[in-house]
């Protein structure tokens, strides 16, 4: 019976979550993968294509790219406490290539550096922190799923699939 209980304490000890598990996991995982990919997009697109629209009342590639820098700014800056350091206008004025792909590559720095420094306790403080740092790996998947159609379109394979050697599918 003791040996059965040691046994249960063993194993179940190494059942309960690490400290920050959410946080890190999470953010190494997803955060991680949708950052490589987006980043990639943004690097494989070429310069002429950034102006593409899938019809005329999508954004442009561009405009996706614009849009997930955008958001990274406000939910990292969210869960921070402090103001976005790029805004929306700010961002809105940038067209060519190189200045988005450096933004978008910026705003993923800016939040890695929030999410190396988050726990648990403050992820799940309040709705607006969950929120934001759910909102951050969700929605530039989201962003991901639409440039991927660009990508295909343009003639270019998607890097999530590029990356597991499946390049015609």
């Amino acid at each position: 019976m003791i040996a059965r209980l040691l046994v249960f304490g063993l194993f179940t000890a190494t059942l309960l979550p690490a400290q920050n598990t959410l946080t890190a996991t999470a953010a190494q995982r997803y955060f991680n993968g949708i950052r490589r990919n987006l980043e990639a997009s943004a690097d494989a697109m070429p310069a002429e294509n950034y102006n593409f629209r899938l019809t005329p009342a999508q954004m442009t590639f561009g405009e996706w790219m614009l849009h997930s820098a955008q958001r990274n700014y406000a939910d990292c800056s969210a869960l921070k406490g402090e103001p976005a350091p790029q805004t929306e206008a700010q961002l809105a004025v940038l067209k060519d290539k190189a200045a988005i792909g450096q933004v978008v590559k910026d705003s993923f720095a800016y939040c890695a550096a929030v999410l190396e420094k988050l726990d648990d306790a403050k992820v799940l403080a309040s709705p607006q922190s969950t929120y934001s740092f759910l909102h951050i790996i969700v929605h530039n998947n989201e962003i991901y799923g639409n440039v991927v159609g660009y990508m295909r379109a343009s003639g270019i394979v998607p890097p999530s699939t590029a990356g597991r050697g499946r390049a015609g599918r």
